[in-house]
């Protein structure tokens, strides 16, 4: 009797662990995603007069790709100011600083009335590190220097992923996800930023910071090849059709498409090619079917989730 007890114990138990996990599981992939249309001030500083609000979207930043807008008001219009730099700096506990890409020189919209400008912080804010927030501006001819220290969040939406890597060039290269927010089950517009760390051919100079000390590049004429997969076992890591590779556009950011066939768990198996065609990172995927096994992933990739 007191095996029989135990015998049943075990696969309630059992029953219980496997309920659990699926349940964790579809809890995951059923999570609701807010799209984010709205830009609020994120951040805001006031010096000698002039008020300068930095916007994102939903007033928030978060590590990945952010799209900012910096409005400067005070005894002026914005027309009159020019010159104006925008840079992040991560400081951490060991005093070491790095920056993240990001827009330095802003160009006044004068239809919009503001400074469009991103950053792509590279991680949270936390007690060992620290994000400011550098800009400088020019009215009357007289330069005008500040700072604000910023929380940068989790990004909790893995369609808007980021990933940092080195290259076989010996480059270190970003890529962040930029859209879409919210995929659908259908062909869905991929857009992400590429960039490269330019590595300082000096020491630094003058007061700090240093901006060639913290440069960034969005490379040009390369193509991202693209090969989503979903990964779980019982996906057997298929594929989709009509997906096509991403390439630069006129607004500076990559542009493809990928075919969500379902929700759940996708990974974004990318090839980097360079302006000659020569590979940067990532490899090829297998074309087999697994089902019950898990998929292998390039060598480069970024997993999302809707």
């Amino acid at each position: 009797m007191k095996k029989t007890i135990f015998f049943f114990t075990t696969l309630c138990l059992s029953v219980m662990s496997c309920t659990k996990e699926k349940t964790d599981y579809e809890a995951e992939i059923n999570t609701v995603v807010t799209e984010h249309y709205e830009f609020k001030e994120a951040a805001a500083i006031n010096s000698n007069g002039y008020h300068i609000s930095i916007e994102a979207l939903n007033g928030t930043f978060y590590k990945g790709y952010n799209e900012i807008r910096l409005k400067i008001s005070g005894d002026h219009t914005n027309e009159d100011v020019s010159a104006v730099t925008f840079l992040p700096v991560m400081t951490s506990a060991d005093g070491s600083r790095v920056s993240c890409p990001h827009r330095y020189d802003l160009v006044y919209n004068a239809d919009d009335k503001y400074f469009p400008g991103y950053a792509a912080f590279t991680s949270e804010s936390s007690i060992n590190e620290t994000w400011e927030l550098y800009i400088s501006f020019t009215i009357n001819n007289q330069v005008h220097s500040v700072k604000q220290t910023i929380t940068v969040q989790e990004q909790t939406n893995k369609n808007l992923n980021m990933t940092a890597f080195t290259g076989k060039d010996g480059e270190q290269y970003f890529i962040a996800l930029v859209a879409p927010q919210k995929p659908k089950v259908a062909e869905n517009e991929l857009v992400a930023g590429i960039y490269k760390f330019n590595q300082p051919a000096n020491p630094p100079s003058g007061s700090f910071p240093d901006p060639l000390q913290f440069s960034y590049t969005e490379v040009s004429g390369y193509t991202l090849q693209l090969d989503p997969r979903m990964p779980e076992p019982s996906m057997g890591n298929h594929s989709s059709i009509n997906n096509k590779d991403l390439t630069r556009q006129s607004d500076g950011l990559y542009h493809g498409v990928v075919n969500y066939t379902m929700t759940g768990n996708w990974t974004l198996n990318f090839i980097m090619l360079n302006q000659n065609g020569k590979i940067l990172k990532g490899t090829e995927v297998p074309t087999d079917f697994t089902p019950g096994v898990e998929g292998v992933k390039s060598e480069l990739y970024i997993d999302i989730l809707f």
